[in-house]
């Protein structure tokens, strides 16, 4: 079980915990909602719950809750700029099928 990290993201994750000055790492997970069923949720972790799992990934901690872990497992997350827009982007090879605009996804 593992959520990897490509350079890119692995980068913006370290520039934005130095820069925010608190912070152990990079919590992904799921919740409910959209036309698929699932949504990614992404935020800085600030600490680690009995529940979480926990992954070294490229010197960065990815912190993910068990039930997530589930639905994302093997996920690839990734840093992108494209002109004037930059997001986290997830390569989910658990995912049957995705809504038009890429926002949530069904296994």
């Amino acid at each position: 079980m593992a959520i990897l990290l490509t350079e890119p993201a692995a980068d913006r994750v370290r520039g934005y915990l130095k820069a925010r000055g608190t912070g152990i790492g990079l919590r992904v997970g799921v919740k409910k909602t959209g036309c698929n069923g699932f949504a990614y949720v992404i935020n800085y972790a600030d600490e680690i719950e009995e529940s979480d799992v926990v992954f070294e990934e490229r010197g960065v901690k990815v912190v993910v809750d068990e039930h997530s872990l589930g639905l994302i497992d093997g996920t690839e997350v990734d840093f992108v700029k494209e002109g004037l827009n930059e997001a986290f982007r997830f390569r989910n090879p658990n995912v049957t099928g995705e809504c038009g605009c890429g926002e949530s996804f069904s296994v």
